[in-house]
């Protein structure tokens, strides 16, 4: 289910998580050659995929919202 990019915030492992609108989190990393997502990188990247629509699995499962 296609989910808006509502803000970011960075997990225990300094990764960066995607919050989304349902309020699931999804990790948005940038690992090349593997994913490539410079954006997640700078703060204006990712204010610019704010609204942004990901594929939320958690909501396609029916699982209960994350706890950030």
């Amino acid at each position: 289910m296609k989910r808006k990019i509502k803000g970011f915030h960075l997990d225990e492992e300094n990764d960066w998580v995607a919050e989304l609108e349902c309020h699931h989190g999804q990790h948005v990393r940038h690992q090349p050659p593997f994913i490539n997502r410079p954006w997640v990188i700078s703060k204006s990247g990712r204010n610019s995929k704010l609204d942004h629509e990901l594929n939320c699995l958690k909501c396609d499962l029916g699982e209960p919202k994350d706890d950030w």
